[in-house]
């Protein structure tokens, strides 16, 4: 005799998840439908928020004579692709140096970590101050050195702004990277690392060879967040430069807030079709980038 299939409590899985799906849908599936619609009209705020029809109109002027657009997605993925290549080896660094139990360990993991609880705000400003030409402590430790000729307006100039600004990222997130490494780190079974130690594997031996492959999961995963996080930056750039100098540190998100609200174009229509864009853009990469590293992954295991 089967026992009878237990029914899915279903009024207490609506009531549960009733009110987070509605607010889901009314905060990100519904903006995002609407985007796409506005995306193929011309909406004329000034107008009574009037649609026009326009079809891909929108998509192609963007992909064929809007400059700033390409000038703003080449800094999103610069940004995209140089911040990982940063922020996780140094992530990787300090999570190995902590569990190494260096002396005023926990001292160095609450000061590692704490950027990652300040906002994007309060970070933009602190780095403002950093970067102040004439008080600032980066150009002040320079001349104390006797390196005082490379002081300079950080966030005045196309070619340095935006480094500057990648370098405050990698300040901001290399503790969150850093804990959950520290995290996979410690689920490493100790058997291995014995094992390599009666061996005669020296450390670094033990590191490179052990270690770091069987992280290689949770780097490929942290390589992908911080690549999507990236191609979406806009608070610390808006609190900043506002894309300055010269469209130096633009993003896509930026430029789609300027064409929305300070242009003064009274249409909603383009900067959905530059939201759409870049939303497909980020998806495809997204995807391609997580079906490479895990492609590579499965071949080297």
């Amino acid at each position: 005799m089967r026992r009878p299939r237990a029914r899915r409590p279903w009024g207490a899985i609506a009531i549960f998840l009733g009110p987070t799906v509605v607010l889901y849908a009314a905060f990100t599936i519904y903006p995002v439908l609407v985007t796409f619609y506005n995306s193929l009209h011309t909406l004329r705020m000034d107008l009574g928020m009037l649609y026009e029809y326009v079809g891909l109109e929108h998509f192609r002027e963007i992909l064929t004579s809007d400059d700033v657009f390409w000038k703003a997605a080449r800094n999103s993925l610069v940004w995209a692709v140089v911040a990982p290549i940063v922020d996780i080896p140094l992530a990787l660094l300090l999570a190995l140096t902590l569990h190494a139990r260096v002396p005023f360990a926990r001292v160095f993991r609450t000061v590692w970590f704490t950027p990652v609880l300040m906002s994007y705000p309060v970070v933009g400003v602190i780095w403002l101050w950093v970067y102040n030409y004439d008080w600032g402590i980066a150009n002040l430790v320079l001349r104390a050195v006797g390196l005082g000729a490379y002081a300079q307006a950080w966030l005045a100039s196309p070619l340095t702004a935006l480094p500057a600004l990648i370098l405050v990222t990698t300040w901001m997130f290399a503790g969150f990277n850093m804990v959950v490494l520290l995290a996979a780190i410690h689920a490493i079974p100790s058997d291995y690392l014995e094992a390599a130690s009666i061996d005669g594997a020296r450390a670094w031996q033990r590191t490179l060879r052990i270690m770091v492959p069987l992280l290689r999961p949770t780097i490929v995963n942290l390589v992908i967040l911080d690549f999507i996080g990236k191609m979406k930056q806009f608070a610390l750039v808006w609190v900043m430069t506002r894309g300055g100098p010269m469209w130096g540190t633009e993003t896509v998100a930026t430029y789609v807030v300027k064409r929305a609200f300070e242009w003064k174009t009274l249409d909603l229509g383009y900067p959905s079709a530059i939201a759409v864009i870049w939303f497909v853009i980020i998806f495809g990469l997204s995807l391609g980038l997580t079906r490479v590293l895990q492609r590579r992954e499965a071949l080297e295991f």
